[in-house]
């Protein structure tokens, strides 16, 4: 198969952990005789620096032309420290959304057995959760209107949804639904929200179209609780833009690390894949950040494109390097000096080698890619 893959690093750590995607690719390129093709672009913090904008008009003209987009992070602590800044990093990213009509991001949790005692949650409450959100991504407070007032004393922002954007994002979580556990949980605050009202009624009425899945509703407050507490009675949870946003960022407490969830942002012509931490700019060029989350996306790509073998090849050297306990300091109290690079290195050597029995820690430990 030939791909043409968008390549969006962006800023803080985002170039150190998209390079370890790009690199499994490339191994996956190799062993499965596809090419793969990389077009790399500009954006966020390292974009307004070189152009003036988070979003230039080249980026996106790279990102429509892609069969998929690979995106880092995007952030700065000069903006995040600028409550005043006009333009910001995130920009970017919102616009990028909006540009390409990714109207549904999909962010599957996985409490992987090797590394439940690094969750500061009970291993009873977590050990064999296996669940995915459904984040609406292109409408709700994010994208509404925004006022202040002229003395900068009063502002708001608008939450706004239509009745389509609910129902392309619901169909496709209640296919999702269909090929799992036949069960979807819609988290909304319809006791408060008019907007969460307009979901209940949508998804109420699409949910005969599926009467094989069992449609639950929860409110957003109980669903935060509820991840934490026994997060195994969710499926699939379909839900709004922030509230998906706040949940999936909850739920890596109980995987261990933030550094370990991947994404997936779906529309009708584009698809991106990203891992759904940010910037972490304090973190940059350190070698400490986990690069696991975004060559986890790069599976996700795989898995869009119906190459499944390949993408379990990446799944399968993932979980070889947690159960080896080569991974970055988040997950690490075995070894020192674990570098993102090195787990980058571990894993495209596992793609080019899966049936060795013998791996040699001490290789990748002192920087080599072979393993003997």
């Amino acid at each position: 198969m030939k791909l043409n893959i968008g390549v969006l690093p962006g800023d803080g750590i985002g170039p150190e952990v998209t390079a370890q995607a790009v690199k499994v690719l490339k191994a996956i390129a190799i062993e499965f005789n596809h090419i793969f093709t990389f077009d790399k672009a500009l954006v966020g913090a390292v974009a307004i620096d070189k152009t003036g904008s988070p979003l230039p008009d080249e980026t996106i003209e790279i990102c429509k032309k892609a069969d998929a987009i690979l995106f880092g992070a995007i952030g700065n602590t000069k903006y995040d420290d600028d409550p005043d800044a006009t333009i910001r990093p995130e920009q970017g990213l919102l616009g990028l959304r909006k540009a390409l009509d990714l109207h549904t991001n999909i962010r599957p949790v996985i409490a992987y057995e090797d590394l439940l005692n690094k969750s500061s949650l009970k291993v009873k409450a977590i050990k064999d959760t296996n669940l995915v959100i459904y984040r609406e991504l292109t409408g709700g407070i994010y994208f509404g209107e925004q006022k202040l007032s002229a003395d900068g004393n009063i502002a708001s922002d608008t939450c706004e949804y239509q009745r389509f954007e609910i129902e392309r994002i619901a169909h496709k979580a209640f296919k999702a639904a269909q090929s799992r556990k036949r069960k979807l949980t819609l988290v909304d605050k319809a006791n408060v929200l008019e907007s969460s009202r307009l979901w209940r009624r949508v998804v109420k009425d699409i949910a005969k179209q599926y009467p094989d899945v069992k449609l639950d509703y929860t409110y957003i407050d109980n669903a935060a609780m509820d991840l934490i507490i026994n997060p195994r009675q969710f499926d699939v949870i379909l839900t709004e833009n922030m509230f998906g946003d706040i949940l999936s960022e909850e739920a890596s407490v109980i995987v261990g690390s933030i550094g370990l969830l991947a994404s997936a942002s779906i529309g009708d012509n584009h698809v991106m894949f990203e891992p759904i931490h940010g910037a972490y700019t304090k973190a940059a060029n350190k070698g400490i950040a986990n690069p696991i989350a975004s060559i986890l996306s790069a599976a996700m790509l795989l898995d869009h494109f119906g190459l499944d073998e390949e993408a379990n090849r990446v799944r399968e050297g993932v979980d070889k390097s947690l159960k080896l306990h080569i991974t970055t300091p988040d997950l690490n109290n075995k070894y020192d000096h674990i570098s993102t690079t090195k787990v980058g290195d571990f894993i495209e050597d596992f793609i080019h080698n899966p049936d060795e029995t013998n791996l040699n820690f001490t290789n990748i430990h002192l920087g080599q890619s072979t393993i003997i």
